[in-house]
């Protein structure tokens, strides 16, 4: 009979043991999980702060129109390709 209570003593260490030890793991990782979330969340989206393009301002729209004027009467455009082109111009 000693050795049985023995045996049932130690099997309630060794349980009680792993417990503990399985208790800190698990909040060892819920913590590096929730710091790592709290990166993740605190990190900026790059997409999200890209500044907006400023306008073209008129003097340079006028310059570009004139440049794409000048290749369609080289030759260089065609006549779709200059309305593309001039409409791609006009929207910015």
């Amino acid at each position: 009979m000693p050795g049985l209570l023995r045996g049932i003593g130690r099997t309630a260490v060794i349980a009680g043991t792993a417990s503990a030890v399985s208790g800190r793991v698990q909040r060892r990782q819920a913590r590096r999980f929730a710091a790592s979330d709290e990166q993740a969340a605190a990190a900026p989206d790059p997409q999200e702060y890209d500044e907006p393009q400023a306008p073209a301002s008129t003097s340079d729209t006028l310059e570009q129109l004139k440049q794409l004027g000048e290749l369609k009467s080289q030759g260089v455009l065609t006549e779709e390709e200059f309305a593309a082109q001039k409409a791609k111009i006009l929207a910015t």
